[in-house]
């Protein structure tokens, strides 16, 4: 995380990079797509946001796992919070030309939406059952990745700013796990634990991959719609970096729980 703001704030080449990526995201938006692309960006604005965190806590308390009710209640606080903190120490400009009067914000690094929509989908997978556990691990990876292209496609943000905000909230979900381990009864963890050898390790995997494969189907969906004429080369680079990335850390979320 520490190393994608350092080049996206302070290498210059590397802006170069993040601006042109963006570009081939915004070539996505058109009037007929708009709408859903608003709609899925704004899945992590603050009332749904909090009403995901509370049913996933409730899931977490129905289960009898009080401590994860505990860490998902406060995973939704503080990896919020800490993103706003991020934003207004770290604030750089970062003009582009081509983005004429919608500038993105000095302040938009990381992305508080990608941060939420991130830390929604590994908390949902720390809640989850183990038998649904990697099913919810992509799911959530897939959701991650969708919401990320969405900010891309309205230009809301810069694609290192996903990036960042998806491992603001890795990096706290993994705090989070390291305390469990400590404060968690011994038999409620083992009931929580599946099957540890190869088959396992291949379940992850295969979440992991799913998660990416259809974050990238479900842009390639919006690509065809929207007829743009982007540079396609750019565009896939971005869109399978922002998905295998998602689909990483919400299989790395389902092997860690």
């Amino acid at each position: 995380m520490g190393l994608i703001g350092l080049l996206a704030l302070g290498a210059p080449g590397a802006h170069e990079r993040d601006a042109d990526l963006l570009h081939a995201f915004v070539g996505l938006d058109r009037p007929h797509v708009s709408g859903r692309v608003n709609l899925v960006a704004h899945l992590t604005d603050p009332v749904p946001y909090a009403l995901a965190g509370l049913a996933m806590t409730g899931v977490a308390l129905l289960r009898g796992l009080r401590w994860r009710a505990a860490a998902v209640a406060g995973l939704l606080v503080v990896t919020g919070a800490a993103t706003q903190v991020a934003k207004h120490l770290l604030a750089e400009p970062r003009f582009e030309a081509w983005l004429g009067t919608q500038q993105i914000g000095d302040n938009a690094w990381p992305s508080g939406h990608a941060t939420a929509a991130m830390t929604l989908a590994l908390c949902a997978v720390l809640v989850a059952p183990p038998a649904w556990r990697l099913v919810v691990a992509l799911a959530g990876g897939a959701f991650a990745a969708g919401v990320g292209y969405a900010l891309l496609v309205l230009a809301w943000h810069f694609p290192s700013d996903v990036l960042g905000g998806f491992l603001m909230a890795a990096m706290w979900t993994a705090l989070a796990v390291a305390l469990l381990r400590v404060v968690e009864d011994p038999s409620l963890q083992a009931a929580e634990t599946g099957p540890v050898g190869p088959r396992s390790r291949l379940g992850v995997a295969v979440a992991g991959a799913g998660a990416t494969v259809a974050g990238l189907v479900g842009l390639a969906v919006l690509a065809v719609e929207s007829d743009a004429s982007a540079e396609r080369s750019t565009l896939a680079l971005g869109a399978l970096v922002i998905a295998a990335l998602a689909g990483a850390l919400s299989a790395g979320a389902a092997r860690a729980a």
